[in-house]
């Protein structure tokens, strides 16, 4: 009873307490949000197959392949037969991946994803033939079969094509059958650990506080992105663990963030965190438009010009600099991101404006954050 009553406690002190909010920031998040539990992970799967009854859009003969595997094919259904027997382009070679989810079970169904590997024009219309569905290990997991969805359209004519979406790209909404089970530890040696989704030394101390509050005793950080929490004994079991991580992973907490401003020269997009801080700088920036414009100008001979003379085109350039007025502005030291952009705003910049603003503060070692370009 004390344990409940000390986790309401823990809730309510998360929401109202003005001195944890000044420790750990604003946010606060769940545990689940920012951290996940080792051993509970999603797997791929891949296979290759047959896809049969295309309209005249499959591989081409050249495709040796594809002929290789529709003998492979074949064969197990009691055909005897060889590669030169399949002239026909109404077949398509292709890789099936799929991803099976933590906890699946023998029965379940998952979607998978169709992609061609020769050089089929269109997948539309065409049905997947049963298809095994492998792991790293080399173990069978599931079984795939069905129609294909392309999702669009691929028509051509003799002089326009028009298209929608990937037609040699295919979806199979619960195409593939889950044979197998892929077994899934959480508990290991008494304990279980939760990973943070982003490694950070001050996070996971907090997280590490957030549970022995709750459990005293039980959590324990042994590095940045890993806390190590083994459960009270009457949770040691398979049948309470379940509700022991459930109630861990409801816990608040607050997340740090570290000093980043992230820059997409592609795009003009800047986004920057609110721990972003900036020494005293002084920052004048000014445009400089130049505008050249090219025009023709026709020369006629005159009066006087001899009987060889002929009109002329004749090129000529225009050539205008505008070079606006620069404005310094003094940014304080300790400012917050809201306040730089008010500041930056003033001087009426641009996104990528303030691309080469940015950059430049960092150079001039103002910009206390990393700067990361894409």
């Amino acid at each position: 009873m004390f344990r409940y009553l000390l986790c309401i406690i823990v809730l309510i002190l998360s929401f109202f307490s003005s001195s944890s909010t000044t420790v750990y920031g604003n946010i606060t998040a769940r545990i689940k949000d920012i951290a996940y539990v080792q051993g509970v992970r999603d797997n791929y799967l891949f296979g290759y197959g047959l896809v049969v009854g295309l309209q005249g859009t499959g591989d081409k003969t050249t495709f040796t392949f594809t002929r290789q595997l529709a003998q492979n094919v074949f064969e197990k259904l009691g055909v005897l037969t060889d590669t030169a027997a399949f002239d026909s382009d109404n077949i398509a070679a292709v890789l099936i991946t799929a991803k099976i989810h933590s906890f699946a079970k023998s029965g379940d169904r998952m979607d998978i994803l169709v992609s061609s590997v020769g050089d089929a024009r269109s997948l539309e219309g065409g049905v997947l033939m049963h298809t095994t569905l492998q792991g790293i290990d080399n173990e069978v997991y599931a079984v795939a079969q069905g129609p294909l969805s392309i999702g669009g359209y691929n028509v051509s004519g003799a002089a326009e094509q028009t298209r929608k979406n990937i037609a040699t790209t295919a979806h199979i909404p619960r195409g593939a059958l889950i044979e197998k089970e892929i077994p899934v530890h959480v508990f290991f040696e008494n304990a279980i650990r939760m990973s943070l989704f982003d490694s950070d030394f001050t996070t996971a101390r907090r997280l590490m506080g957030v549970v022995n509050a709750m459990y005293p005793g039980s959590a324990q950080a042994i590095s940045a992105g890993e806390v190590e929490i083994v459960p009270p004994p009457e949770f040691r079991t398979l049948d309470k663990i379940t509700q022991f991580i459930s109630r861990i992973e409801e816990l608040p907490v607050s997340p740090d963030a570290i000093a980043r401003v992230v820059i997409n020269e592609r795009t003009g997009t800047i986004v920057a965190g609110e721990n972003v801080r900036i020494s005293t700088v002084a920052v004048a920036h000014g445009n400089l438009t130049i505008t050249i414009s090219e025009r023709q100008e026709a020369s006629q001979p005159g009066s006087f010009a001899p009987a060889s003379a002929t009109t002329q085109l004749l090129d000529r350039t225009d050539i205008d600099v505008e070079e606006n007025e620069a404005k310094l502005h003094v940014i304080p030291d300790g400012v917050n991101i809201s306040e730089i952009a008010r500041a930056l705003n003033v001087l009426g910049v641009t996104p990528r404006d303030l691309i080469s603003i940015f950059q430049a503060i960092k150079h001039a070692g103002a910009l206390h954050a990393e700067l990361v370009i894409m």
